[in-house]
């Protein structure tokens, strides 16, 4: 079925991230909610760490390359769904040069459960012949290098320099997003300007698992429709005003 797009201007896209932050929970009485100060953020980053001291991705992966393939495969997906059906495919293709053998069809069946599988798998086998005619075979990393990949844009280049090369990044998702804005952790019309308001505000001793420890409480606590806050182990300092009983 062929798809159509519109396009539109400046201000419809402005009004329509500015809907996207209310949704989320960024408005208060219609103000953005402010930036939560030093002593808050410590307070908040100190229980996260107490709560879960060295949290994970969820993601199964076995190398940098696998790391990027399981990522990039992620986008409006589960990463179970993705584990799923990815533990048989990096048996067989856990570097650039046997995902080429392996091949785009051979690629599909392994992941036509996961959502958007066609144009992903075209973007994996462009991203692997791209790692190797550029980077040797190896993942680069920088997030210009990685960013110049077929298939991969900044939060995928984020998570890669945030879990394997132990870069303090901070991949802004859905969750990332919601939590950010809703708590006052790191307020944001955008993508860019949560992660810059975390890159600012986050105390750097709290920074390398930051990112983790954001995503986790978005998922299993800060949840989109009804977050579970009397259970939440920040809402003495969270600023939603909306809050679950």
């Amino acid at each position: 079925m062929q798809q159509s797009y519109c396009r539109i201007g400046p201000d419809a896209t402005r009004n329509l991230r500015l809907s996207l932050v209310a949704r989320h929970g960024g408005w208060q009485n219609g103000r953005m909610t402010r930036q939560l100060e030093y002593p808050a953020m410590q307070a908040v980053f100190a229980r996260f760490r107490a709560f879960v001291p060295e949290p994970k991705g969820e993601l199964d992966h076995l190398n940098a390359f696998t790391l990027l393939v399981a990522v990039a495969l992620s986008a409006q997906a589960t990463d179970v769904g993705v584990n799923r059906a990815t533990k048989a495919l990096f048996a067989v293709a856990d570097t650039p040069e046997k995902m080429l053998a392996l091949g785009e069809e051979a690629l599909i069946a392994h992941i036509r459960t996961i959502g958007l599988f066609r144009n992903k798998a075209k973007n994996v086998i462009r991203l692997s012949q791209r790692l190797i005619e550029a980077y040797g075979g190896e993942v680069p990393s920088s997030r210009a290098a990685l960013q110049s990949l077929p298939g991969v844009g900044r939060k995928t280049a984020n998570v890669v320099l945030q879990m394997w090369f132990g870069h303090p990044a901070h991949a802004v998702d859905t969750h990332v997003f919601r939590v950010g804005n809703r708590t006052g952790i790191a307020p944001g019309r955008d993508e860019v300007a949560v992660e810059r308001a975390l890159e600012d505000n986050v105390p750097v001793e709290y920074q390398h698992h930051s990112h983790h420890w954001l995503i986790l409480h978005g998922r299993y606590v800060c949840t989109a429709r009804k977050p579970k806050c009397p259970t939440c182990l920040i809402a003495d300092w969270c600023l939603y005003e909306e809050k679950t009983a």
